[in-house]
């Protein structure tokens, strides 16, 4: 049965409608709403008919502040190429709800997808009333991700935690087969608490009585708490180190960056124990602590697909017209550290780029002008991230010609992925002029040395789009198809200069750009 709805949507339209009514304004640290009570989320198994396969399911349960993506995607290749079939479930998406759901690798297909969510949503709806509600965005995700992962028979369900771990709606996971944290954080204070032990401790709430538990290597209060948790479950808690680069036998990890040797540790041992507890013991080199299975280096070394991280596009409208003038460096960093990881990335891609456009003859006058697209939740302290983006970037040699301001052009009440709402002319921009005079004053303590000439002519300005405030060193526009037009029109007024953008601050920002500039 499919909800009655606008005759012209397509199917998978109408389910995308009825999946944003579950979206609610509240906070997610709102505990007003009958359906937050974390023990309604096992009124819903039932309902949906999960509580059994849910017991039987083979999981690795990852929490963390940075890195649990990676890991849980690293995990799940390496399984993958095992012989397993496998299921993964991760958040947020960038562009189709439908990337949280992979089946063997792949992206759930529309019609499969359709098939569970109007069984799933459906029968939530005939049993919903005021003591229980329909569950909430998230929440509805999770289960579905259960009810497709036991419709499919997966072999392993690898599970992201979207926020925390105690109350997370993925927890309700009593007998996970093994659990990772990754690298901890400061991240989404204001509900997990505001110093690392505080935060460490709702990350360890995944923690089940002696299943054995991995972690990185952690700031020493996050590590102490998280060992204390362990040990009231009987828990064989391990720190793993970052994978050694050696042992890819000369081939590259499949997501970008140096960061990722963590997090491809951490996969390593969620792996080789998840094959030890569920007796498949004959992996070769299983354990070997000098030597990876063949099939493990296959799973790290191939191309594996986390949009938004570590990712580079070109501008197909430019691609067109002036090749690699246009270049977007993707990272939906949003915490101090991963800001500085994010910064070295961007830094090191960037100097890599301009040594191998230098060796081209033919555009070897080209200059090299990076820029900043940013924006961030109004719950983030920019004062935190700016400043280490900033730092980082510098201390390689790196500095921003201009930061573009944005609000983030997807909308929260709404979720879609075939169409952009139109730009609001009422749009509110006032945390945009925040982050812009936080900017301002970390360029006005910059030496005189590093600051970089606007190449620019005023001819070239005057049919150029127009910022709705313009300073210096940056400009706030009031849409992200406004910036990215002005982009265009600097590549098209500047052909000896190519564009390095570096997207960061927010994954919906990410997202919207990944919409608006991949063919």
């Amino acid at each position: 049965m499919v909800q009655d709805g606008d005759a012209s949507q397509t199917p998978y339209e109408a389910a995308l409608e009825a999946l944003s009514s579950l979206i609610t304004k509240r906070s997610r640290a709102d505990k007003s709403n009958k359906g937050d009570g974390f023990d309604v989320l096992f009124d819903y198994l039932k309902i949906l008919e999960l509580e059994e396969p849910i017991a039987q399911m083979k999981i690795i349960h990852v929490a963390g502040t940075k890195g649990k993506g990676s890991t849980c995607t690293f995990s799940e290749s390496i399984l993958r190429h095992c012989g397993f079939r496998t299921g993964l479930f991760t958040s947020p998406h960038l562009i189709d709800v439908r990337e949280r759901f992979r089946l063997d690798g792949v992206d759930i297909s529309e019609e499969k997808f359709l098939e569970y969510f109007w069984w799933s949503f459906n029968r939530l709806k005939e049993k919903a009333n005021d003591d229980l509600p329909m569950p909430t965005y998230f929440r509805f995700l999770a289960l579905l991700a259960f009810k497709i992962f036991a419709g499919e028979k997966v072999d392993v369900a690898i599970l992201e935690v979207g926020l925390g771990g105690k109350f997370d709606a993925t927890n309700v996971v009593q007998a996970p087969v093994v659990c990772g944290i990754s690298s901890l954080g400061y991240d989404h204070m204001e509900i997990l608490g505001y110093t690392l032990g505080a935060i460490a401790g709702e990350k360890a709430g995944i923690f089940k009585h002696e299943v054995p538990a991995f972690t990185v290597p952690q700031p020493d209060e996050a590590m102490r708490v998280l060992e204390e948790k362990a040990s009231l479950l009987d828990v064989p808690l391990r720190t793993v180190q970052p994978l050694d680069a050696n042992m890819l036998n000369g081939l590259k990890l499949g997501l970008e960056g140096e960061h990722q040797f963590v997090n491809a540790g951490l996969a390593v041992a969620l792996c080789s124990a998840w094959l030890q507890r569920t007796g498949h013991h004959d992996i070769t080199n299983l354990g070997n602590t000098t030597a990876l299975p063949e099939q493990f280096i296959k799973g790290l070394t191939a191309t594996v697909n986390l949009q938004g991280r570590a990712q580079i596009v070109p501008d197909h409208y430019i691609s067109n017209q002036s090749p690699g003038d246009l270049i977007f460096y993707l990272d939906g960093a949003h915490s101090p550290e991963s800001m500085e990881i994010c910064a070295r990335w961007f830094s090191l891609c960037t100097k890599e780029n301009s040594q191998e456009k230098a060796s081209d003859f033919s555009r070897s006058h080209a200059k090299n002008s990076q820029i900043l697209l940013f924006n961030c939740m109004s719950v983030r302290d920019p004062q935190l991230l700016l400043p280490n983006l900033m730092k980082t970037c510098a201390s390689h040699g790196v500095y921003f010609k201009k930061a573009l301001f944005v609000p983030n052009t997807s909308v929260y009440h709404k979720v879609g992925s075939h169409s952009l709402p139109p730009t609001d002319p009422q749009v509110d921009l006032s945390w945009q002029f925040s982050l812009q005079r936080v900017w301002e004053n970390l360029m006005g303590n910059r030496g005189a040395d590093d600051k970089i000439p606007d190449t620019l002519s005023e001819e070239s300005r005057d049919d150029m789009e127009k910022p709705v405030k313009h300073c210096e060193h940056s400009a706030v526009f009031s849409s992200l198809p406004s910036a990215l037009k002005w982009l265009r029109d600097s590549v098209r007024h500047n052909p000896s200069t190519r564009f390095q953008v570096l997207v960061t601050g927010s994954l919906h920002l990410v997202g919207d750009v990944l919409r608006l500039v991949k063919k």
